[in-house]
């Protein structure tokens, strides 16, 4: 399969998929976590799509593209650090959790690949020719 938008990218769609996870997870998290827990671990696994869609963009500058890729990367693993508050403070349990920090590492997996091999990813040879404007 092609991969014309990031939305075609694997590890876009597994880190879309989790983010929505974590964000009807910590529906039920308390009151007073709403703008520390709750707000941060929403707000990184969200940035983990957003940064991917930026370097999607950038892929044609090969120094950018990767530090877009780093900011998806360390979105991901500071998802990964509330995800240890959110077990340690009892709002998920040790399935919940392993379930989703097994996501995130593959995820961070996936980022780091494409990170290290910027190659098959970057340049104009891998941009859509623009339509004419005839």
């Amino acid at each position: 399969m092609a991969i014309r938008e990031v939305t075609d990218l694997r590890v876009y769609r597994s880190a879309f998929q989790w983010a929505d996870k974590i964000f009807h997870t910590s529906r039920h998290w308390p009151m007073d976590e709403k703008y520390a827990l709750t707000g941060q671990i929403r707000r990184s696994s969200r940035a983990v799509c957003a940064n991917l869609s930026e370097a999607w963009r950038k892929r044609r500058y090969r120094a950018h593209f990767i530090s877009k890729l780093s900011d998806a990367d360390a979105e991901a693993a500071e998802t990964r650090t509330w995800l240890r508050f959110a077990r340690s403070c009892g709002y998920i349990d040790g399935e919940t959790f392993s379930e989703f920090d097994q996501s995130y590492d593959r995820i961070c997996g996936g980022i780091v690949c494409m990170m290290n091999e910027p190659e098959k990813w970057c340049g104009p040879s891998n941009h859509a020719p623009k339509p004419s404007r005839r």
